[in-house]
């Protein structure tokens, strides 16, 4: 049975402070769950319905704990509003800063990137184009924020992702003749531009763009024009902007 002390302890995972101290985040869902047993991320605990393990019983020699428990169990310990059948607790990688080869990866850079539903869909995008990795910027949402996990729907356990002082990070790839692109209103246009198979793109707060000071930084500044005949929409979600200049860089 699911005991207090470990309802406690799953539902403490929706603070950053939390996550940080004992190294843990949480998974739920069973689409979500799966993909932690698939991945090389370690499960600590799983708790499911004796139906979710009858569909999975490999799992027994893979977790380091197993619960079993009844749905109501499980919807008293979720931070969801509609819980399924299985929820993990998920060790964070020993060591989360990935070795990049900025001189053949596309890299996607966050800064201040600051609602968790934008970022898990920023990780599914780079998911989705093959992209390895995304460097963020210390002051952009916690990577393993709850919110952020459901909306990556399972791309976090495949991207690599690394939080790190953004201006530092791009003075290196400059040094290193590494291009670094970021999107800007003013910038040249992302369908005629000569792009690279490598660098850097930069994607900007959701209510400001890019912070000044990394600005600087960015040798190639690109926008995604509007089509629009009216006045039409001043910018787009960012998480759109993702991906349309993903596919785009994929494209060339």
């Amino acid at each position: 049975m699911l005991s207090k002390n470990k309802i406690k302890l799953i539902q403490s995972l929706s603070r950053k402070k939390n996550r940080d101290e004992t190294g843990l985040f949480l998974a739920e869902g069973n689409k979500m769950v799966e993909e932690a047993l698939r991945s090389d991320f370690k499960v600590e605990t799983l708790v499911c319905t004796s139906g979710f393990l009858q569909l999975h019983p490999e799992i027994r020699l893979t977790v380091k704990e197993l619960i079993e428990t009844d749905s109501e169990s499980i919807q008293k310990a979720s931070l969801l509003q509609n819980p399924q059948d299985s929820l993990a607790i998920v060790r964070k990688p020993s060591n989360p800063e990935p070795v990049l080869n900025l001189k053949t990866e596309l890299i996607l850079a966050l800064d201040f990137i600051q609602d968790p539903g934008n970022l898990g869909t920023i990780l599914r995008i780079a998911d989705w184009f093959g992209i390895k990795t995304v460097v963020c910027s210390e002051n952009t949402v916690d990577v393993y924020n709850p919110k952020v996990v459901q909306a990556s729907m399972g791309a976090i356990f495949r991207v690599k992702t690394a939080v790190t002082d953004l201006k530092d990070f791009l003075k290196t790839a400059t040094r290193n003749q590494v291009p670094v692109y970021g999107t800007f209103l003013e910038g040249q246009n992302i369908y005629t531009e000569t792009l690279s198979s490598n660098g850097i793109i930069v994607l900007g707060n959701e209510g400001n763009g890019i912070s000044p000071e990394v600005a600087k930084l960015v040798s190639h500044k690109i926008s995604i024009p509007s089509f629009s005949s009216g006045k039409g929409s001043e910018s787009l979600n960012v998480a759109v902007a993702t991906a349309i200049c993903c596919s785009e860089f994929r494209r060339r």
